[in-house]
């Protein structure tokens, strides 16, 4: 869900964003599309652009990893 959140997001390569960033690029992401409406936005974009899309989901895929290191502190989802 986060991977989708930040693929949805505005965030971009050449921003060079900071794990602080990509989280809060993940809570608006959710906040304003929610978990169906971002893996819809990464649903289309593999449709429409799928070399693009997987480059920018290897992409998040490694911020997110770098965000949400083991033990630090940081904004979950709620979950239901």
């Amino acid at each position: 869900m986060r991977c989708e959140a930040l693929f949805a997001s505005s965030i971009r390569r050449s921003d060079h964003p900071s794990p602080e960033n990509v989280r809060e690029a993940i809570e608006h992401s959710l906040r304003v599309l929610g978990a169906r409406g971002c893996a819809a936005w990464v649903a289309q974009a593999y449709g429409d652009f799928p070399e693009a899309a997987v480059t920018r989901m290897h992409w998040v895929q490694n911020l997110v990893a770098e965000a949400f290191v083991e033990n630090d502190h940081y904004w979950e989802p709620p979950t239901r």
